[in-house]
């Protein structure tokens, strides 16, 4: 089992989560996170600090396309390892519904 970052980060990124994990397994895209399943120890910790609500286990069903999504980009973006402020946009796009289809960007964040 891994955590996986899901649709609501998107265009939201609060950075709670990172300042928490014990392993340093989050890495920032343009304008979400994702954890690198491989370094993911399973502890949970970072579910509850999400302020969107944007982690879960891959064991729920209907996350098989996160969990692909996050090994994608964990390899492609930069490390984060220290929080940051969210995007400017983040209470207006928290709960917004179809972001990964209309909001996903590919690009990279800057990381630490």
């Amino acid at each position: 089992m891994t955590y996986v970052v899901t649709d609501n980060c998107i265009r939201c990124k609060y950075t709670d989560c990172v300042e928490v994990c014990p392993v340093d397994c989050f890495y920032e895209g343009e304008n979400m996170l994702v954890i690198n399943p491989d370094e993911c120890i399973d502890c949970g910790v970072c579910e509850p600090e999400c302020p969107a609500e944007a982690i879960s286990p891959d064991t729920e069903p209907g996350l098989d396309k996160w969990l692909e999504l996050n090994a994608e980009y964990a390899a492609k973006w930069p490390n984060l390892t220290a929080k940051k402020d969210e995007l400017p946009e983040a209470k207006e796009m928290d709960g917004v519904a179809g972001k990964l289809e209309q909001f996903f960007s590919a690009e990279p964040g800057s990381g630490d």
